[in-house]
């Protein structure tokens, strides 16, 4: 079955976007999974979970706030084990996942990009349709096995892949569970381990991260990660410095991983390696430095900066 291949992806040095660094930069290839992106892998975990709850119906309808990736992991989902499944989604994203989504046979519902005590914030919006249709909340910005699936699966690949050696993990943050998931497994195997957030100019989460304090609000393009309001499964205490990237950077970036290491990756990967990149130019690191790579360019082709 397609979900026995979800995780156990690459480990890749980056030797021509890491070169002159004074330790190894590694990128994780989160976007090789089957669905394309990292959460193939809570797609897998939540619904798992809730099965062994019991909370299930043959046939139910699983309903999520998604950007998309988590979508496209649940479409692979619901194809292998017979539910159905309707995606929220904010107007910010992509014409790509939405059309991907319809595709899959997933129900796509649009709302406006709405901060997040609105009405109409897509969150709010799951919720909603959850409680008034009786259908199946699969909540990866609450749900414990969202951590879970990273402390337990891809916290312990990436030691594995790393030799047991690690100098920094450097991730981005949408719902939190990678970052949290992974730095905690680390900070238990590894204590001197750095994790870093990775979070785009305009989020308030860098600094959250930082003072505990949300920083100011303003758009940005990077789709994915970084919000106003920190992701209730987000733990602040396992992150260790934060770098704010703004578009210009995290997309130039990831031009770079195309033209020069072939991963072919979207924006917030570009954004995790430029900050691990600014991380390493501090010299403070002995061991290598891990970036996330979250997903695959395809679901990105109809932006204006994939052709810059």
């Amino acid at each position: 079955m397609i979900l026995d291949h979800v995780g156990r992806t690459p480990l890749v040095p980056l030797r021509r976007v890491g070169a002159g660094l004074a330790v190894p930069l590694l990128a994780k290839c989160e976007h090789m999974n089957p669905g394309g992106s990292v959460k193939d892998r809570i797609a897998v975990a939540i619904v798992d979970d809730a099965e062994r709850r019991g909370v299930l119906r043959p046939g139910a309808t699983l309903v999520e706030a998604t950007a998309g990736n988590t979508g496209m992991g649940l479409a692979l989902v619901v194809a292998a084990r017979g539910y159905r499944l309707v995606c929220v989604m904010p107007e910010k994203m992509s014409m790509d996942k939405r059309t991907a989504l319809a595709a899959l046979g997933a129900e796509v519902v649009m709302t406006p990009n709405a901060p997040p005590d609105s009405p109409d914030n897509f969150q709010n919006v799951a919720r909603r349709l959850a409680r008034e249709r009786g259908w199946f909340l699969t909540d990866q910005f609450c749900n414990p096995a969202n951590v879970r699936a990273h402390e337990e699966g891809t916290g312990p690949e990436i030691l594995e892949q790393c030799g047991g050696k690690i100098g920094a993990f450097v991730a981005g943050a949408g719902t939190g569970g990678t970052i949290t998931g992974v730095g905690r497994f680390l900070k238990k195997r590894v204590p001197g381990a750095r994790i870093v957030l990775a979070d785009p100019v305009g989020s308030g989460l860098a600094r959250w991260a930082v003072e505990g304090v949300v920083g100011a609000d303003a758009p940005y393009a990077v789709e994915g990660i970084g919000t106003s309001k920190p992701p209730e499964i987000l733990d602040r205490t396992v992150i260790d410095a934060a770098e704010s990237i703004p578009d210009d950077e995290s997309f130039a970036i990831a031009r770079r991983l195309w033209r020069e290491e072939g991963l072919f990756v979207g924006g917030s990967a570009g954004t995790a390696v430029a900050a691990a990149l600014r991380f390493a130019a501090r010299g403070n690191i002995r061991d290598p430095i891990v970036a996330l790579l979250p997903d695959s360019w395809d679901r990105y082709l109809s932006l204006s900066w994939v052709r810059a």
